[in-house]
């Protein structure tokens, strides 16, 4: 599996994306959503582009 990282708000660093789906947000660009591995209540966020997009679909679902 693609080790995804993103910035966390609450705890104040890159974190590890635990259980990431691909979104698209009501703008229509795409990101990655799950929770920080280190605190499963942080919700975390990356957008992405769309190469890494049509990437992330292969191996997320």
């Amino acid at each position: 599996m693609v080790e995804l990282k993103a910035y966390s708000v609450k705890l104040r660093k890159m974190v590890d994306i635990k259980d990431p789906e691909l979104v698209t947000l009501k703008n229509g660009r795409k990101a990655v959503r799950g929770f920080a591995a280190e605190d499963p209540t942080s919700k975390v966020i990356r957008i992405v582009n769309d190469e890494q997009a049509e990437e992330l679909r292969g191996t997320l679902g």
